[in-house]
């Protein structure tokens, strides 16, 4: 497995199987017992999509699980489903 540092992974667009456009990583959230990874935390302009609004924080920003993304290359592509 090749590493990835999360300096690289700020600000990439993060976008759905089907083309949807859910906005920018913010920052990914881990569990500090365990240090496992929880959720990409998404910047979004225009707010979240209906698909995944129950995935919001107190904030208003989209929180993906990391067990959603498929691939991570120039944008990180993630699946609607939990």
């Amino acid at each position: 497995m090749s590493e990835l540092f999360a300096r690289r992974l700020s600000g990439k667009p993060i976008v759905g199987i089907d083309g949807t456009d859910y906005g920018t990583l913010a920052t990914i959230t881990m569990d500090p017992e365990s240090g496992s990874l929880r959720d990409l935390v998404v910047d979004s302009d225009s707010g979240p999509s209906s698909v995944l609004t129950s995935l919001t924080d107190d904030d208003g920003r989209l929180r993906i699980p990391v067990s959603n993304v498929e691939t991570v290359n120039d944008r990180i592509v993630v699946r609607s489903d939990g």
